[in-house]
């Protein structure tokens, strides 16, 4: 006994793979900027060199949490934000007044003062990792993940 139907499964399948493709595309959409008072946007990024002149371990009140950077640039002093990770951990940031820095990070207003959110900083030839490319502070366990990475894949210490 055959069944009559047994032959329209190879084109029920291919009817199938066939819709499938344009189920499955992908538009291509504008990037979202990110909003909000404290939002990172690595494309308005800038590096700033200069002498730190002071870490403040706590901030003073209306100062964003976490360590900050007191640095003297050519054109004035700035507040560079490290936040609460850049001190702790086994590959910890050594930072004291007198030395010279460059800090890469998006310059931003939060109730009134200027704050520079750091995302890397350089001392002599290392360069350290403070935020990711998102404006997200990486811990010291993020910091090591990044470490064991070739240079070429993002690794960056």
């Amino acid at each position: 006994m055959t069944r009559p139907l047994s032959g329209l499964w190879p084109f029920s399948l291919l009817a199938v793979t066939l819709l499938a493709g344009p189920a499955f595309a992908q538009t291509k959409t504008a990037v979202a900027r990110p909003r909000g008072p404290l939002a990172y946007d690595v494309t308005k990024e800038t590096t700033l060199s200069g002498t730190v002149s002071s870490v403040l371990a706590k901030p003073t009140p209306g100062m964003v949490m976490g360590t900050h950077l007191i640095v003297q640039t050519s054109s004035g002093s700035i507040d560079a934000s490290v936040g609460r990770f850049a001190f702790i951990g086994r590959d910890a940031l050594k930072v004291a007044a007198g030395d010279s820095v460059s800090v890469t990070g998006v310059m931003k207003t939060v109730q009134g003062k200027d704050v520079f959110l750091v995302r890397t900083i350089k001392t002599g030839s290392r360069v350290f990792p403070v935020r990711n490319e998102h404006g997200i502070y990486l811990s010291p366990q993020a910091r090591a993940h990044l470490a064991l990475q070739p240079a070429q894949k993002g690794g960056l210490l």
